[in-house]
């Protein structure tokens, strides 16, 4: 038995961003240099929380151990159609880990750590930079861990809102538009998410409980209890009328089945961005602070990928393998459109900014191979996307203090004069092209094998697009690396300290999973091999 099963650790996680919050509050707001510790104190203690976690995380149950849950509020409703039970909607405070969410947990702590020292450059009312930015980490958290539906949607609008001001307050030129911009669309999204999880407590979350007080009818946004009443024939939700013995409230026929996964496909796919929704991202990368680019590219666009594995495509899984190949050619045009876009353009950021929404395609075509390999590539994509965008990122961050510019004409031979951070530069793009022995190349190779078997087509259309990121990212690298040096230039003072140790740490976590790849497929594998059951065996005969 783990230390960590006796303690509310999940909690303790999820709080200390927040007590970090409160203690930023109490500190006037002319110390700079102690409202910056605090923050960043508070950004790296749940790297330790993070880190033994994952370490004992195959020591259990596949991560069952972890789960924390208490009956948050509970509200008797009218029910004049019945007088035999007591109806009640139950909102749980229920939080758990398993291998989905724990690789993007864990990248949650180090990414937001590392942008937390990237932003120690911020002039402007730092106090109230660093507490939306522990808010914003607090959000990110609960996303991950929370497993009860309206708690999960709670937790993911404190993160819209808390990215909706520090992208609005703190960005460059066309700051307030691109806030509006985003919030609007998250907003659509975040509705469409909501009327989903709505029609699905008021069916598969329904429940009958014989309690003290006599029989009760509850309805809660419990995923475990909506998990397992989907996959049971014998569940209200899946009995039509005649076998309930009449009319049947809680029918989840197969025209609201499709409803609510075309609903979460939708809204999760706003947040990916899955193409059309695409064009907010690219405000957002180009007039963002750094530090909260790190934390859009490196985590935000991650949950949208994860909520429509969690919600989409584990809940309904019938539903998804029919939409198999329009998965696949939605991931095969985000893949080819934004390498395109991004061979083509002349700002670095928007190359970066299309560039990942073209590596996001790579998750979209894991995810229509419907297959343990396909899905565990899809996740490690999340994962290793997160690192190489934060390290690249960052890097345009400081680039640009120094230079005032990101255009690619702008720049070049700047190895000269920073060959620390042209090298840093150099690695992030090779793994982003996908060099083998870097975390690239895993999740790419993962993703393509998965959909080899079934989409073979697909797959060779795809590896265009491979060979097309290899074409922009060295380009640009190598323009602003080796490119024709600029007398303005020749003075730039190459990465500090402060800067050079966030880097440091996410290539490292870049070569780690890029050389020993199992230290992240271990821990997936685990919830994997039981995704891929549920989704074949337990719903065969569905």
């Amino acid at each position: 038995m783990s230390i960590l099963s006796d303690i509310p650790v999940l909690s303790i996680l999820l709080l200390l961003p927040v007590l970090g919050l409160l203690v930023l509050l109490l500190i006037p707001k002319n110390r700079h240099r102690a409202i910056t510790a605090v923050a960043v104190v508070a950004t790296l203690l749940p790297i330790v929380l993070s880190l033994w976690l994952y370490t004992d995380f195959d020591k259990q149950q596949g991560g069952a151990t972890y789960r924390e849950d208490a009956v948050w509020l509970e509200v008797p409703v009218n029910h004049e159609w019945t007088q035999e039970a007591d109806i009640i909607f139950s909102f749980d405070y229920s939080l758990g880990i398993d291998g989905l969410s724990l690789p993007l947990l864990l990248l949650t702590t180090v990414v937001t750590a590392m942008a937390a020292l990237a932003a120690i450059h911020v002039k402007k009312r730092r106090k109230a930079f660093y507490a939306w930015f522990l808010l914003l980490e607090a959000g990110m958290l609960g996303v991950f861990m929370a497993r009860d539906l309206f708690l999960f949607f709670i937790f993911f609008e404190i993160t819209l809102v808390a990215a909706y001001f520090l992208i609005g307050i703190w960005g460059y030129y066309n700051r307030e538009r691109t806030a509006n911009q985003f919030l609007i669309y998250n907003g659509i999204g975040s509705a469409l998410m909501l009327i989903a999880f709505v029609l699905l407590v008021n069916t598969a979350g329904f429940r009958m409980e014989e309690t003290a007080r006599g029989l009760e009818m509850i309805y809660s946004g419990s995923y475990a209890d909506i998990l397992r009443n989907l996959a049971d024939p014998n569940a209200w939700v899946n009995l039509p009328g005649a076998a309930a013995g009449g009319t049947n409230p809680f029918e989840m026929s197969g025209g609201m089945a499709w409803t609510i996964f075309v609903l979460l496909l939708i809204g999760f796919g706003i947040k990916l961005p899955i193409f059309p929704f695409h064009t907010w991202m690219l405000k957002v990368h180009a007039e963002a602070p750094p530090a909260v680019v790190m934390i859009h590219s490196g985590i935000l666009l991650k949950m949208g990928a994860y909520g429509f594995i969690r919600f989409g495509l584990l809940l309904f899984p019938e539903q998804a393998r029919e939409w198999a190949v329009a998965l696949a050619t939605l991931g095969l045009i985000n893949l080819l459109y934004g390498a395109v876009l991004a061979f083509r353009q002349t700002e670095f950021k928007l190359v970066l900014a299309y560039s990942s929404i073209s590596h996001m395609g790579i998750v979209l075509l894991g995810l229509a191979a419907f297959n343990e390999i396909g899905l565990q590539g899809a996740i490690v994509q999340l994962v290793s996307h997160g690192f190489i965008s934060a390290l690249l990122f960052l890097i345009v961050g400081s680039l640009y203090e120094r230079t005032g510019t990101t255009e690619l004409p702008a720049l070049g031979g700047l190895a000269r004069s920073m060959p620390f951070m042209s090298g840093m530069l150099l690695a992030a793009g090779l793994a982003s092209l996908g060099l083998p022995g870097l975390s690239g190349f895993v999740g790419e190779l993962l993703s393509l094998l998965g959909l080899f078997e079934s989409m073979r087509w697909v797959t060779a259309a795809a590896v265009l697009g491979i060979i097309l990121t290899a074409a922009y990212m060295l380009r640009s690298v190598l323009g602003i690396t080796f490119g024709e040096r600029r007398e303005e230039h020749a003075a730039l003072r190459d990465a500090r300290f402060v800067e050079a140790l966030p880097m440091i740490v996410l290539l490292a976590f870049i070569v780690l999973l890029g050389c020993y790849p199992s230290v992240l497929t271990d821990t997936v594998g685990v919830s994997v091999e039981g995704f891929m059951d549920q989704l074949f065996a337990t719903r065969s005969g569905g």
